[in-house]
């Protein structure tokens, strides 16, 4: 049998899960190669021979995406299987216009071949779109999940960034975790908002193992959690799925891959931020749901903040940091940061451009539409230092940090700064205390 030659699109996350799921042992396939997109250095290194099995004992190299026609005409490639998230149909269809001129076949794998079945009841939380509030309803489901007695485990979307052999498999139960695994700052913001409310996260590369570790944590599991990242769909078949949507960005719920794919494969669809959207996109996205997914449940929700000191806002000319990944491959123009500075009277919000410097210069002419926002970056040490240098240099009289984390702990900021915090609260019903309820009845759970 001659096998297929393939070489996979990804951007460290669902690249090597379906590769793990589907193409690791499958003898007619041939994975010649992953490219790497979305985020910075991961490019040429290697999915290590440790991970990859035994048919590929010398690992699979990562290139960059932008090598793609000529690696499928130099490997002969005959099939390219896209494989990251929030992603605009016309991308999608533009990358599968450059393989398909190359000579090769496009190909997407749905969740029949790449999901996992847990051993647990299973909630999955997703988005249409990176930034809708998937985390925080992922921590109210948990908190409400805790409050009825039962040991949640969480499951995060893949960030692999360092040694992927070392990162097979990792758990976060304590703040000091994120320190023994050298996470980065998008790390942090994803897991510690978990370990500090009390419940164990996971996270990795090969998530059918972290799974089975998961379902065998050894504080106990009664219920899985996937905290689905960068609106992917889950790696794992789920009894619940949750899907997030945001009228700030109206119809692209039903624009973006495979954020479409979630609200479709929603039980419950959650209107996030109508506190601080405009009712007309509010109706519009109410519309689309109900024209692609009316037996969903709909969840009305709000985003309401919070301030440590409203007066180091009032009055000033503030420079607004906002979590990284919400404001490049999400398109962000209005977070948390924006609405605080407006609600608490801020004079102006500084642009920081002019004041960027090393890799975050970098991110702003990848992603030129960031506007008056300072992205959070933080992939590796050189970007955090280039993040508390541009902040340094930036011509502000204070800070309004807009992130999961405090960036006080990661940086030294030499400004008069504060906090915005931020959670799902449901509107009217139905509501999550219900619907977890029913969850919880429907699998036996009480306590």
């Amino acid at each position: 049998m001659v096998r297929k030659s393939v070489i996979i699109i990804g951007a460290a996350g669902r690249d090597f899960h379906n590769f793990n799921t589907y193409f690791r042992n499958n003898e007619a396939f041939q994975v010649l190669a992953f490219t790497a997109a979305q985020i910075p250095d991961i490019d040429g290194r290697k999915y290590p021979a440790e991970l990859a099995g035994k048919l590929y004992p010398d690992g699979i190299p990562i290139y960059a995406q932008a090598e793609l026609p000529d690696l499928i005409k130099n490997l002969k490639a005959d099939i390219c299987v896209f494989a990251y998230s929030d992603v605009s149909y016309n991308n999608i269809m533009s990358i599968s216009s450059i393989v398909n001129a190359a000579g090769a076949d496009f190909m997407l794998l749905g969740p029949k071949e790449t999901q996992i079945k847990s051993t647990k009841p299973l909630i999955a939380i997703g988005a249409i779109r990176t930034g809708c509030g998937k985390s925080q309803t992922s921590r109210r489901i948990i908190e409400l999940l805790m409050e009825r007695g039962l040991k949640v485990v969480a499951v995060r979307h893949p960030m692999p960034y360092g040694d992927l052999v070392i990162q097979k498999v990792q758990r976060f139960a304590t703040i000091d975790d994120l320190k023994k695994h050298k996470c980065t700052i998008e790390e942090m913001e994803e897991y510690e908002p978990h370990v500090v409310r009390g419940n164990v996260i996971y996270a990795g590369v090969d998530y059918e193992a972290i799974l089975r570790a998961a379902e065998n944590d050894p504080d106990g599991c009664d219920v899985v959690v996937w905290d689905g990242g960068n609106n992917d769909f889950s790696f794992y078949k789920p009894d619940l799925t949750v899907t997030v949507v945001d009228p700030h960005r109206p119809g692209h719920e039903v624009s973006y891959y495979p954020g479409e794919v979630n609200l479709r494969m929603a039980d419950v669809v959650v209107i996030n931020k109508m506190d601080s959207a405009c009712p007309d996109n509010i109706q519009i996205v109410r519309d689309n749901i109900a024209r692609v997914n009316p037996n969903a449940i709909v969840v009305d929700g709000a985003s309401p903040i919070s301030v440590d000191n409203p007066e180091i806002i009032r009055g000033k000319r503030v420079l607004v940091v906002e979590d990284g990944p919400t404001l490049t491959h999400g398109e962000m123009k209005l977070g948390a940061g924006i609405v605080a500075a407006k609600r608490f009277g801020a004079k102006e919000c500084v642009d920081p451009r002019p004041y960027v410097v090393g890799k975050l210069a970098e991110t702003f002419k990848i992603y030129p539409n960031i506007g008056k926002l300072m992205p959070a970056m933080g992939y590796g040490d050189q970007q955090v230092k280039d993040l508390e240098t541009s902040i340094e240099n930036t011509d502000c009289e204070s800070v309004i940090i807009a992130t999961p984390i405090d960036l006080n702990r990661i940086i030294k900021i030499n400004k008069p700064n504060t906090r915005v915090y931020y959670d799902l609260q449901e509107i009217g019903k139905p509501n999550f205390d219900g619907i977890i309820d029913e969850f919880v009845k429907k699998h036996n759970l009480k306590k």
